[in-house]
């Protein structure tokens, strides 16, 4: 009698926790995507994919980035740490690094070193420059360290950061078509992971080619092909189909990253991981981070208005329809719980727009940081630039000692001489960023994107619709809209139906996947919470 009380108990006890959290949860990260995709290619969407999470899950229409740059590698911090930059310390993809004096790139790592041989330098990576805790930090923690987490991405920076400091294990793609990790993790791939790499999966969708996945004038959304506002893919001229053997033979596994296929390749090792690594197999919950990069390289490539980013969004519709069929399989229905959202959205191409009678125009970086050499010698006789490189200017202090001139009087000529630009909208010394008050949103964004160990003494903001990149395809970086606007999705466990319009900030997101798990909250973010997805099915 008293082994079957205490079974009796047991089992309780298990279903108690497995009703406490999920077994599973999926957070997925999709490189450079705008809400508006959401929208404007919804009549093509399968019912599975996208409006699947929509229809039966909660969405948050009016989602934005709070703060200046938005790159991909602060995005992925922010979303996973529930703060931005200036406490997290990610302040953009790779950056001049003020008390270094040196450049520096998000997840470098030194001491570290790659676990597949002849990925020397792309090995080299780990999360140790992200100075928060991330939600994946604190489940690791909560769980006792046995609840697993893996990150994995086409791009390094998009698996390592969300998988946190804790991690088992993050994954990334090489230009050798293997996915690699470092020994920050483990001093051997894991056995499945080396016998995903053999199966060189990579060339199989080589093979495919990339044509369009539906018929040509399902495409009525986007542009005609071959516009002239897309650049073209390794020398070839932008039109449909594209020979992807061929440009895989006369470069390397890398061109897998510009075609959609990058996606169905992170899908493929998902799933790989979930089975070999038993994920979501007990009541300890676990976690995998994937993000989707490919969408960014095809959208800088090819623009917003191209049919190659829509071919690309109906393809990822595919495969993350696939995906939720697979983790009903594997997990179980309402067992697991998915968040989707993106690190950043992107601009319209400028060219199209300048075409279309508005006045704005793409700026050369190049061109900036030598008009400033300039100004500076003809104003003071010598370059006292250190570096410009991304919004940031930063000054060679000790010159200016040396020659006897004052530094604030310095930074005033400079911003005087960028307010002359046509280009620039707002130029902010260190001393007012840091004065932020909130009474000023385009200074709140660069507050909240400002650490004074590593940004510049002057940091300015270009006006609306002007990006710094090429004549074609697009960027992103901005405070406007066009840049903060991105999905959210809630899916799965606990979530109830709905949709909500009221304007959100993405550092909600950590906080809330936190007390949804009732676990300690990243030990940096503000702890604003998504009170919307709170009331059970």
């Amino acid at each position: 009698m008293k082994k079957i009380l205490l079974l009796f108990v047991v089992v309780l006890f298990s279903n108690v926790q497995a009703q406490e959290r999920p077994k599973l949860v999926v957070g997925i990260v999709v490189d450079q995507m705008k809400m508006e995709y959401l929208y404007r290619f919804s009549d093509d969407f399968s019912e599975n994919g996208f409006k699947r999470l929509m229809k039966k899950g909660y969405t948050f229409h009016n989602m934005h980035y709070n703060y200046m740059p938005t790159y991909t590698a602060p995005g992925h911090a922010s979303v996973y740490t529930g703060t931005t930059p200036s406490v997290h310390g990610i302040v953009s993809n790779e950056w001049f690094h003020r008390t270094l004096k040196k450049e520096v790139y998000c997840t470098d790592d030194a001491t570290v070193t790659t676990l597949v041989p002849g990925t020397e330098t792309e090995g080299k990576m780990s999360p140790r420059n992200l100075q928060s805790s991330t939600i994946t930090d604190e489940l690791k923690m909560a769980t006792n360290f046995k609840g697993k987490v893996i990150g994995i991405s086409i791009k390094d920076r998009g698996a390592i950061l969300p998988a946190g400091h804790f991690a088992d294990w993050a994954f990334w793609y090489t230009k050798t078509g293997e996915f690699i990790s470092s020994s920050y993790y483990g001093t051997a791939l894991p056995t499945w992971a080396d016998d995903f790499n053999k199966e060189k999966n990579y060339s199989k969708y080589a093979e495919k080619g990339w044509g369009l996945l539906k018929a040509k004038e399902t495409y009525n959304e986007s542009l005609s092909d071959d516009n002239p506002y897309e650049g073209k893919l390794y020398k070839k001229t932008p039109f449909f189909p594209y020979n992807m053997k061929e440009m895989l033979d006369n470069n390397d596994a890398g061109v897998l990253r510009v075609s959609p296929y990058g996606n169905n390749l992170v899908v493929d090792f998902a799933k790989r991981a979930i089975e070999k690594e038993s994920l979501g197999k007990d009541v300890i919950t676990d976690f995998l981070a994937v993000s989707f990069s490919s969408t960014d390289y095809i959208g800088h490539t090819f623009g917003p208005r191209s049919i190659e980013i829509q071919d690309t969004y109906l393809r990822l519709d595919e495969s993350i329809a696939d995906f939720l069929n697979y983790l009903d399989k594997t997990v179980g229905k309402n067992q697991y719980l998915v968040f989707l959202t993106a690190d950043h959205a992107g601009a319209e191409n400028v060219t199209y727009l300048k075409d279309n009678k508005y006045k704005v125009d793409n700026i050369n970086y190049k061109n900036v940081e030598a008009d400033l050499k300039e100004f500076s010698k003809a104003t003071f006789g010598e370059d006292l630039l250190l570096k410009y490189d991304s919004f940031n200017v930063f000054f060679d202090k000790d010159l200016i000692k040396t020659k006897g001139l004052v530094l604030s009087k310095v930074k005033q000529a400079f911003k005087d001489f960028l307010y002359t630009k046509e280009f620039v909208k707002r130029v902010f010394t260190e001393e007012e960023i840091l004065a932020s008050s909130g009474t000023d949103d385009l200074i709140d964004f660069v507050a909240n994107g400002y650490d004074p160990t590593q940004n510049g003494e002057l940091y300015f903001i270009y006006k609306p619709g002007y990006i710094e990149y090429m004549a074609t395809g697009t960027s992103h970086g901005s405070p406007y809209s066009y840049d903060t606007h991105v999905p959210l999705l809630f899916y799965g466990w606990n979530i109830k139906k709905g949709e909500s319009h009221a304007k959100k900030v993405i550092t909600q997101i950590a906080p809330t996947v936190s007390q949804l798990l009732k676990i300690t909250m990243p030990n940096s973010t503000k702890s604003e919470v998504l009170t919307e997805v709170f009331t059970k099915k």
